[in-house]
Protein backbone atom coordinates (compact mmCIF):
# COMPACT_ATOMS: atom_id res chain seq x y z
CA UNK A 1 0.00 0.00 0.00
CA UNK A 2 1.15 3.79 -0.30
CA UNK A 3 2.81 5.41 2.34
CA UNK A 4 2.07 8.77 1.21
CA UNK A 5 -1.86 8.50 1.51
CA UNK A 6 -3.43 9.84 4.06
CA UNK A 7 -6.77 7.43 4.82
CA UNK A 8 -9.38 8.60 7.15
CA UNK A 9 -9.98 6.16 9.69
CA UNK A 10 -13.90 6.07 8.94
CA UNK A 11 -12.88 4.98 5.34
CA UNK A 12 -11.24 2.07 6.91
CA UNK A 13 -13.44 0.85 9.30
CA UNK A 14 -16.17 1.01 6.54
CA UNK A 15 -13.69 -0.85 3.64
CA UNK A 16 -12.83 -4.38 3.33
CA UNK A 17 -9.59 -5.18 2.17
CA UNK A 18 -8.19 -9.02 1.07
CA UNK A 19 -5.70 -9.83 3.02
CA UNK A 20 -7.39 -7.11 5.58
CA UNK A 21 -4.66 -4.28 6.23
CA UNK A 22 -3.16 -2.77 9.75
CA UNK A 23 -4.11 0.88 9.74
CA UNK A 24 -0.83 2.68 11.12
CA UNK A 25 -1.33 6.45 11.87
CA UNK A 26 -3.64 7.31 8.52
CA UNK A 27 -1.68 4.94 6.51
CA UNK A 28 -2.10 0.83 5.04
CA UNK A 29 0.14 -1.50 6.42
CA UNK A 30 -0.14 -5.08 4.13
CA UNK A 31 0.29 -7.74 6.56
CA UNK A 32 2.41 -11.01 5.75
CA UNK A 33 0.86 -13.64 5.13
CA UNK A 34 -0.39 -16.50 2.14
CA UNK A 35 1.96 -19.28 2.76
CA UNK A 36 1.28 -22.45 3.68
CA UNK A 37 3.53 -22.29 6.89
CA UNK A 38 2.30 -19.73 8.05
CA UNK A 39 -1.43 -20.62 7.35
CA UNK A 40 -1.25 -24.39 8.93
CA UNK A 41 0.69 -22.86 12.13
CA UNK A 42 -2.06 -20.28 12.52
CA UNK A 43 -4.61 -23.42 12.02
CA UNK A 44 -2.67 -25.50 14.77
CA UNK A 45 -2.61 -22.58 17.46
CA UNK A 46 -5.91 -21.30 16.54
CA UNK A 47 -7.31 -25.49 16.91
CA UNK A 48 -5.46 -26.24 19.87
CA UNK A 49 -6.83 -22.91 21.73
CA UNK A 50 -10.39 -23.33 20.43
CA UNK A 51 -11.52 -26.53 21.99
CA UNK A 52 -10.45 -25.54 25.24
CA UNK A 53 -12.31 -22.31 24.62
CA UNK A 54 -14.84 -23.51 28.11
CA UNK A 55 -12.33 -24.84 30.28
CA UNK A 56 -10.35 -21.61 29.97
CA UNK A 57 -13.06 -19.04 29.96
CA UNK A 58 -11.74 -18.01 26.63
CA UNK A 59 -13.00 -16.74 23.11
CA UNK A 60 -10.41 -17.53 19.76
CA UNK A 61 -10.25 -15.51 16.50
CA UNK A 62 -8.30 -15.70 14.01
CA UNK A 63 -7.21 -12.17 11.90
CA UNK A 64 -9.71 -9.80 14.27
CA UNK A 65 -9.25 -5.68 14.04
CA UNK A 66 -7.84 -4.43 17.48
CA UNK A 67 -7.99 -0.83 18.20
CA UNK A 68 -4.30 -0.43 20.29
CA UNK A 69 -4.25 3.28 20.14
CA UNK A 70 -6.55 5.87 18.66
CA UNK A 71 -4.68 6.07 15.54
CA UNK A 72 -3.61 2.62 15.07
CA UNK A 73 -5.24 -1.01 14.52
CA UNK A 74 -3.76 -4.44 14.54
CA UNK A 75 -4.59 -7.45 13.00
CA UNK A 76 -3.19 -9.92 14.73
CA UNK A 77 -3.07 -13.69 13.53
CA UNK A 78 -4.65 -15.14 16.65
CA UNK A 79 -6.67 -13.23 19.11
CA UNK A 80 -7.67 -14.61 22.50
CA UNK A 81 -10.07 -12.40 24.66
CA UNK A 82 -11.94 -13.25 28.39
CA UNK A 83 -15.22 -14.07 27.87
CA UNK A 84 -17.85 -12.98 25.07
CA UNK A 85 -16.39 -9.49 23.57
CA UNK A 86 -19.32 -6.96 23.10
CA UNK A 87 -17.80 -4.73 20.25
CA UNK A 88 -16.80 -5.93 16.16
CA UNK A 89 -13.75 -3.83 16.40
CA UNK A 90 -11.83 -4.65 19.49
CA UNK A 91 -11.09 -1.79 21.60
CA UNK A 92 -10.65 -3.16 24.85
CA UNK A 93 -7.24 -4.93 25.49
CA UNK A 94 -7.26 -8.60 24.58
CA UNK A 95 -5.76 -11.37 26.60
CA UNK A 96 -3.29 -12.71 24.02
CA UNK A 97 -1.86 -11.61 20.90
CA UNK A 98 -0.69 -14.07 19.02
CA UNK A 99 1.86 -13.18 15.32
CA UNK A 100 2.81 -15.83 13.40
CA UNK A 101 6.21 -14.62 11.77
CA UNK A 102 6.63 -15.05 7.57
CA UNK A 103 10.42 -14.95 5.80
CA UNK A 104 9.12 -11.72 5.14
CA UNK A 105 8.86 -10.21 8.56
CA UNK A 106 11.98 -8.18 9.95
CA UNK A 107 12.32 -8.10 13.76
CA UNK A 108 11.92 -4.01 13.93
CA UNK A 109 8.36 -4.59 12.51
CA UNK A 110 7.36 -7.71 14.79
CA UNK A 111 8.98 -5.05 17.70
CA UNK A 112 6.28 -2.31 16.90
CA UNK A 113 3.86 -4.81 16.80
CA UNK A 114 4.25 -5.77 20.49
CA UNK A 115 4.72 -2.72 21.42
CA UNK A 116 1.20 -1.15 20.11
CA UNK A 117 0.00 -4.51 22.11
CA UNK A 118 1.66 -4.34 25.11
CA UNK A 119 1.22 -0.48 25.18
CA UNK A 120 -2.68 -0.80 25.12
CA UNK A 121 -2.93 -3.18 27.81
CA UNK A 122 -2.37 -6.90 26.27
CA UNK A 123 -1.24 -9.16 29.06
CA UNK A 124 0.54 -11.57 26.54
CA UNK A 125 2.08 -11.34 23.12
CA UNK A 126 3.42 -14.78 21.33
CA UNK A 127 5.38 -14.92 18.59
CA UNK A 128 6.02 -18.14 16.35
CA UNK A 129 8.11 -18.93 13.77
CA UNK A 130 7.46 -21.31 11.46
CA UNK A 131 10.60 -21.34 9.51
CA UNK A 132 12.90 -22.10 12.78
CA UNK A 133 10.12 -23.66 15.02
CA UNK A 134 11.11 -21.40 17.36
CA UNK A 135 8.51 -19.36 19.95
CA UNK A 136 9.36 -15.99 21.95
CA UNK A 137 6.30 -14.51 24.67
CA UNK A 138 6.49 -10.80 25.28
CA UNK A 139 5.02 -9.23 28.59
CA UNK A 140 5.02 -5.75 29.63
CA UNK A 141 6.94 -6.91 32.88
CA UNK A 142 9.45 -8.93 31.32
CA UNK A 143 9.80 -8.16 27.39
CA UNK A 144 10.59 -10.63 24.80
CA UNK A 145 11.83 -14.05 25.15
CA UNK A 146 12.56 -17.30 23.84
CA UNK A 147 10.35 -20.28 25.20
CA UNK A 148 12.24 -23.97 24.72
CA UNK A 149 8.87 -25.78 26.13
CA UNK A 150 5.53 -24.71 26.83
CA UNK A 151 4.10 -21.22 26.15
CA UNK A 152 2.14 -20.16 29.06
CA UNK A 153 -0.22 -17.69 31.01
CA UNK A 154 -1.65 -17.06 34.32
CA UNK A 155 -5.11 -16.30 35.05
CA UNK A 156 -6.21 -18.12 33.31
CA UNK A 157 -3.55 -20.61 33.19
CA UNK A 158 -3.21 -21.62 29.59
CA UNK A 159 -0.44 -24.18 28.78
CA UNK A 160 0.30 -24.55 24.81
CA UNK A 161 3.43 -26.99 24.26
CA UNK A 162 5.83 -26.18 21.84
CA UNK A 163 5.72 -29.99 20.40
CA UNK A 164 1.62 -29.68 19.95
CA UNK A 165 2.04 -26.58 17.44
CA UNK A 166 5.43 -27.15 15.75
CA UNK A 167 4.06 -30.60 14.92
Amino acid sequence: MSAGIQIPIEDYLSSTYDPDCDYIDGHLEERNLGEWDHASLQMRISAFLYVRQDQWGIRVVPELRVRVSPTRFRIPDVCVVLGEPNEQVLTKPPFLCIEILSPEDRMSRIQERIDDYLRMGVRYVWILDPATRRAYAATALLGLREVKDVLATEDPAIEVPLTEIFA
